[in-house]
């Protein structure tokens, strides 16, 4: 996790491009922070004016002036209507601020995850400092927390400063001079209001903070368990088949059970964190209100000062150590914040040491690199699992194109070496040289995103990029016949409403279309049975004679569609 002291320098860094208008919309991003800023001393302004008009209007009433009552009346309606237009614009432009500065940082995000394979690498480092769990869950919701918040409580921040320095000014005022009296020595205290704002709010600052640090922790604890428990029934509703099949329903239950209980724990804690917080703000808003007139209303008795005088001096007092109480009032949403922003950062610097971990010429890690040669040679290549356990080494093995190999042995080592060949596994020693033609990793279940039947076909090309007719040959080539009908007629999530067979069927087809030079099959069609196999092993071999293959699978037949053989 970021430091203690770190975590909002990491934050700033992040952002710096953003916030010094680097981004595509800096026109509008820059213009939307002025109006900002003019609004917010709007708001400063028209807060000023009801304090003077509460003033004018309680010495309007102690002189039993009608016409003055009426005037008030006349300035409060201007006053009503100014404050919606301002505030209503506030909101509206505030959101938009908002909205941009999600956007671009999710975009900024999402390119760093989703791009080579780096979504399936983080998931494997090693990393003491940083976590990375439910990296969706980080930049769906935490990056929304992380934007939105920062810009609300920076408004607060400034809004409180600008209401600091502006009733100041008016308290001290309005304060005039007490004179200490100590019998032999009368010391006068200039602006005493001021100075017992400032006591006040410093020292329910203290205390509050004090009472609320134990919120940040809840909180961020809370966000990592739900996150738990959410993608834990996302990833049973995924795998509902496998579990049906084998009769875990119990079992899984006793699991989400237990990642509730998480969430109940955390739950109790934050509300024993959250009851501290809420009697100590209880209290301390009956004490705004109440001190401030307690305190101005000797010299108001004493003749110092009038009615009107005396609402000012505590309406005044009240804005002043609002602004300075800042800290207590924002604890809950600060804590909030920043976890979020610890969880955004962790899966950031996850993703940079990731990074660091690709680029560097670390002796141990598998090096890859592309030459012009149509070759595939793996040199002195050493796999290791991430216990440091040895899979394979000293492994030299040169592939021509067009050529087909069938990988037999240990099949997760199989698995490993076919990502190393991609670059999704880097732990190991050795050098890989890759053909320049792109290589297509087929795995034991295609990913088919949610949309039409076709463009799952087609992905990651377009659905203009696929010919119909070379489509619908393919289909009935495989054995789906029977999907042609379903091709555009409605929009599934495929992975849930196909059979393993039928989406293994459609990793074929996609294959045959896309006619990659380099192919790696990794138990592929291992849900077919024996003769279906065979039937699209022969098939794939027949429609791309020049790709090179490298097959994994447990068919004893498919020997011979191979040229020679590889143990593991």
């Amino acid at each position: 996790m970021p430091t203690e002291n770190g975590f909002l320098l990491q934050f700033l860094r992040l952002n710096l491009s953003f916030w010094h208008f680097e981004n595509e919309n800096k026109t509008t991003t820059k213009g939307l922070i002025l109006i900002l800023l003019g609004l917010t001393v709007l708001q400063i302004v028209i807060a000023v004016l009801i304090t003077e008009w509460s003033a004018n209007l309680f010495n309007a009433l102690e002189q039993r002036s009608m016409s003055g009552v009426l005037t008030q009346i006349g300035l409060i309606i201007l006053i009503f209507v100014a404050n919606i237009a301002v505030t209503v614009t506030h909101f509206k432009i505030k959101r938009t601020l908002q909205l941009e500065w999600r956007n671009w940082l999710t975009t900024k995000l999402i390119a760093k995850w989703m791009a080579d394979g780096r979504h399936y690498l983080v998931t494997h480092i090693q990393n003491s400092t940083d976590s990375h769990d439910n990296p969706d869950g980080r930049i769906a919701e935490d990056i929304k927390i992380a934007t939105e918040s920062a810009i609300d409580l920076a408004h607060s921040l400034l809004f409180c400063l600008l209401l600091l320095i502006s009733f100041t000014k008016i308290l001290w005022t309005l304060s005039g001079v007490v004179t200490l009296n100590l019998g032999i020595l009368e010391i006068p205290i200039y602006g005493h209001l001021v100075w017992l704002a400032m006591l006040y709010a410093i020292g329910a600052s203290i205390l509050g903070w004090w009472i609320g640090r134990p919120l940040t922790t809840a909180t961020n604890r809370r966000q990592t368990v739900e996150a738990n428990f959410r993608f834990g029934l996302v990833n049973a509703r995924e795998n509902s088949l496998a579990i049906s099949l084998v009769h875990g329903e119990q079992t899984e239950q006793s699991r989400f059970y237990g990642l509730f209980q998480d969430i109940i724990d955390t739950w109790q804690r934050q509300t024993t964190a959250w009851t501290h917080i809420l009697m100590f703000t209880s209290g301390h808003s009956i004490l705004l209100m109440a001190f401030p007139i307690l305190v101005s209303s000797p010299r108001y008795v004493l003749g110092s000062i009038s009615l009107g005088g005396l609402m000012q001096s505590a309406q005044a007092f009240q804005q002043m150590a609002s602004a300075l109480s800042w800290p207590v009032d924002n604890m809950a949403k600060i804590a909030e914040w920043r976890a979020s922003v610890e969880r955004v950062l962790s899966l950031v610097n996850s993703l940079e040491t990731l990074e660091k971990e690709i680029v560097s010429r670390d002796p141990h890690r598998i090096q890859r690199l592309r030459t012009d040669n149509p070759l595939l040679r793996l040199r002195n290549l050493c796999i290791v699992r991430l216990d440091g356990v040895v899979c394979m080494q000293k492994i030299n093995i040169e592939i021509k194109a067009g050529e087909r190999i069938l990988i037999t042995g240990n099949a997760f080592t199989g698995s490993k070496l076919f990502k190393a060949i991609v670059g999704f596994w880097p732990w190991g020693e050795g050098l890989i040289e890759l053909p320049n033609d792109e290589i297509c990793f087929v795995p034991p279940r295609p990913y088919l995103p949610m949309g039409t039947l076709r463009s799952a076909i087609c992905y990651p090309l377009l659905e203009s990029d696929t010919d119909q007719i070379e489509l619908e040959e393919k289909l009935v080539a495989v054995g789906l016949e029977e999907l042609l009908d379903s091709l555009d007629n409605e929009v599934d999530s495929w992975d849930t409403t196909l059979s393993r067979e039928q989406q293994q069927r459609l990793g074929a087809v996609r294959l045959l279309l896309q006619q990659p030079k380099w192919i790696l099959l990794q138990q592929a069609f291992d849900s077919l049975d024996s003769d279906g196999e065979i039937a699209i092993l022969r098939l794939i071999c027949q429609e791309l004679p020049k790709s090179a293959i490298l097959t994994i699978t447990h068919e004893s037949r498919a020997e011979a569609f191979h040229q020679r053989k590889i143990m593991l």
